[in-house]
């Protein structure tokens, strides 16, 4: 039996939403242009997003933060991660213009609101026991983690830039948990300048362990393109092909799997890096030059998918790399 299509979350009125946040102006129509000017769309099943109700988001969020947010808001809060049905069916379903994940059950943080991965977990526990999140944002996971560092139900694991006065500022290899749930937060601190092989070498360690400890009945992974050179946080030297190498190592888990965007701040590079993941998970190789569409002329001056990485220095050290190694796999024998 042929396995379903993939599942891609998608509206107009939902992008035009997406295009209004002020740190990302119109990086969704940029995205989805992409996206489409490739072909890809014809290859996905589209489902619309819906508009969750109080009572959905308030499955995470407390009442009296919701109610303040009501007030202040102009605009309708939207959150496609919602929209799973067909994902019980374990195709991958993808959302590149979601996830704002530093948000808390009462209180915004960095520039997120509503936590849509956190409901989006929730969600998919409705059917799965055990849930893996993987976050390959630049920044630290923390909303995520902090929302499920007491269960055993739900193991986070976020590969993040860790260094005094960047945000949020926590994921140490030491923050591993509470309670029923300790253990089961996996954080792996990275210097600036790494870049794809040793990103991939250190993705891959990692979810070995944790996928033989864990045994997940489904994964949320965040793909944040914030860690691509070019981007204006100016920390990772990452490429799109070491972040598909990740991608491609967890799909062939062949789990559902829930995929989410992120950060990314150079929109053309954020475009590009989510439309060759999208071929990576449809297992179509895309042509180099960049196809006319809309947003074609942001792509100058080489009109190419590719990206170079920079020459920024790597400062993360062999023998520190393997000692956060040695100590996760080390925390991850006390899993059950």
């Amino acid at each position: 039996m042929a396995a379903a299509p993939p599942v891609y979350v998608y509206s107009p009125e939902y992008v035009a939403l997406c295009d209004s946040l002020c740190k990302v102006p119109k990086r969704a129509s940029m995205v989805h242009s992409l996206i489409e000017a490739y072909s890809l769309l014809d290859q996905m099943t589209i489902v619309k997003p819906k508009v969750a109700s109080m009572e959905e988001m308030a499955s995470f969020h407390t009442d009296a933060y919701l109610q303040h947010l009501q007030k202040v808001m102009t605009v309708q809060l939207q959150k496609g991660s919602l929209s799973m049905q067909q994902l019980w069916e374990e195709p991958p379903s993808l959302q590149p213009s979601a996830c704002w994940t530093a948000s808390a059950r009462d209180e915004a943080s960095g520039f997120c609101y509503l936590n849509d991965a956190v409901l989006g977990i929730l969600r998919l526990r409705q059917k799965f026991d055990r849930v893996l999140y993987i976050d390959l944002d630049l920044h630290h996971g923390d909303g995520v983690e902090d929302a499920f560092s007491f269960t055993s139900k739900v193991m986070t694991v976020s590969l993040h830039k860790f260094s005094p006065g960047f945000f949020p500022g926590t994921g140490d290899v030491t923050d591993v948990g509470l309670g029923k749930g300790r253990y089961y937060s996996v954080n792996v601190p990275i210097q600036d300048g790494i870049q794809d092989e040793k990103y991939y070498q250190i993705c891959e360690t990692v979810l070995k362990e944790v996928y033989a400890a864990f045994n997940p009945d489904a994964v949320v992974l965040q793909l944040g393109a914030d860690t691509i050179a070019g981007d204006p946080m100016c920390s990772f030297n990452m490429t799109p092909d070491g972040v598909g190498k990740c991608l491609k190592y967890v799909l062939q888990w062949q789990l559902a799997t829930l995929i989410l965007g992120g950060g990314g701040y150079n929109l053309a590079n954020t475009a590009r890096c989510w439309t060759y993941l999208t071929g990576v998970i449809l297992g179509r190789t895309l042509c180099s030059e960049i196809p006319d569409h809309e947003f074609f002329t942001e792509y100058g001056p080489d009109y190419v998918l590719e990206i170079t990485p920079s020459c920024r220095p790597d400062r993360n050290e062999p023998q520190r790399i393997q000692e956060i190694l040695n100590s996760i796999k080390g925390n991850l024998k006390h899993v059950v």
